[in-house]
């Protein structure tokens, strides 16, 4: 017998519009129908699940993670990858990039083997997309909670034996000005791994200079990365301003709301706009997790940090250590504090990050033909149900049978 979902009375968010009484159709893990919901016929043999007039969005694409539910991915074990996977299931994601901190190589190697394990036992959680590298190349003085014993310049004996050990890799954030990060940036783009700036000191001049090298996109916004600056009287954009200037540069932002204040959300979302702008968590282990001493980073290796006011901080509180956020608060963040259409929200947290990761040919919005991922929620984005390819891998305690 086929494997048939159909999900009644949606209100159905498409990329610019939402439509009420809808039903979708779902079969072998594909969405093959979206019509009204009187006009649905039922013969018994599928699993209908009735939205009762809430939302009905694609499902939420992570492309920034670093774990959470008390796990790391830095953990160095199949467990941790399965339980971060099902804590951010519960909020309404369905596909993940797990991202690794600054470490040692051998510490990166063996995270190879525990992901493709993962990646085979992975039933119950969000999808794993690939892995994005954080660092170890990045200029000290934008280290933000990076391990600076560990920080160093790219050099093509360790990243080329790096690249030859997995296939696995579908990002990498560096800063553009180390030495030898152009001639990098060109090989991360001839084989098709996202090259993305982050943790840099950069100028104008040299981000320019990296685009053209195939970086582009710019990692966690506004954090760890240099503004304007002076250096000798006279004034240089950073980071921060080149990825307004260079127009199809994307960017993401960890709207938790902490990160970034209301003021620089809007600006965000009115300047660079929805089409180029993805939310990420960044979030460490301590999301979903209460308040409370907590770890950045691997269990055995990794920093102390404090979870509080709804975000992880280095011990002395100078910075923020990684975000606290599952995607569900991204989209009721940019809904309710920043004052953006719910459309334009979850097209942030869907579209835009699966077209920056360029599988939105199947992921990322809700059309004949594509993937059968979904989310349901109510008006301030509590998940009901989470839907990974036409099956239900998370369903609120109201809602289980």
């Amino acid at each position: 017998m086929k494997n048939r979902l159909i999900i009644k009375n949606g209100k159905v968010i498409f990329p610019d519009r939402t439509e009420e009484n809808l039903s979708i159709l779902c079969e072998n893990g594909k969405i093959i129908e979206i019509l009204k919901s009187e006009d649905t016929a039922l013969d018994g043999n599928e699993t209908v699940i009735d939205a009762g007039n809430k939302y009905v969005a694609p499902g939420f694409i992570d492309i920034h993670t670093h774990g959470g539910g008390g796990h790391d991915f830095m953990d160095g074990t199949v467990e941790a990858y399965l339980g971060a996977a099902e804590t951010h299931a519960k909020h309404g994601t369905t596909a993940l990039v797990p991202t690794t901190l600054t470490s040692t190589s051998e510490e990166l190697l063996q995270t190879f083997s525990v992901y493709k394990d993962a990646v085979k036992q992975n039933k119950k959680g969000a999808k794993f997309l690939g892995l994005h590298l954080e660092g170890p190349y990045f200029a000290y003085n934008q280290r933000g909670a990076q391990d600076p014993k560990y920080l160093r310049n790219p050099e093509p004996e360790e990243y080329n034996r790096i690249l030859e050990e997995t296939d696995d890799i579908v990002r990498w954030s560096l800063a553009p000005e180390l030495p030898g990060a152009f001639a990098f940036g060109r090989v991360l783009t001839s084989k098709n791994i996202l090259t993305s700036i982050a943790h840099s000191d950069a100028i104008y001049e040299e981000v320019l200079e990296a685009y053209h090298a195939g970086f582009s996109h710019v990692t966690h916004l506004y954090s760890a990365m240099s503004t304007v600056t002076r250096r000798n009287a006279f004034r240089y954009a950073g980071v921060l301003e080149s990825a307004y200037l260079i127009d199809d540069m994307t960017v993401e932002i960890i709207a938790d709301g902490v990160h970034l204040p209301k003021p620089l959300l809007q600006f965000v979302y009115k300047f660079k706009g929805p089409d180029k702008t993805a939310l990420c968590t960044d979030s460490m282990r301590g999301a979903g997790m209460p308040d409370g001493e907590s770890i950045l980073g691997s269990l055995g290796k990794g920093q102390k940090v404090i979870i509080e006011d709804g975000v992880a901080k280095l011990p002395d509180r100078t910075a923020f250590a990684g975000s606290v956020a599952t995607t569900d608060r991204l989209v009721r963040t940019m809904m309710n504090i920043a004052e953006i259409p719910l459309t334009d929200a979850v097209k942030m947290m869907t579209l835009t990050p699966a077209r920056i990761m360029h599988i939105d040919q199947y992921k990322g919005s809700i059309g004949k033909g594509k993937d059968a991922d979904l989310v349901i929620f109510d008006d301030n984005i509590n998940v009901s149900f989470t839907i990974l390819e036409g099956n239900v891998i998370y369903a609120s305690r109201h809602n289980r049978k």
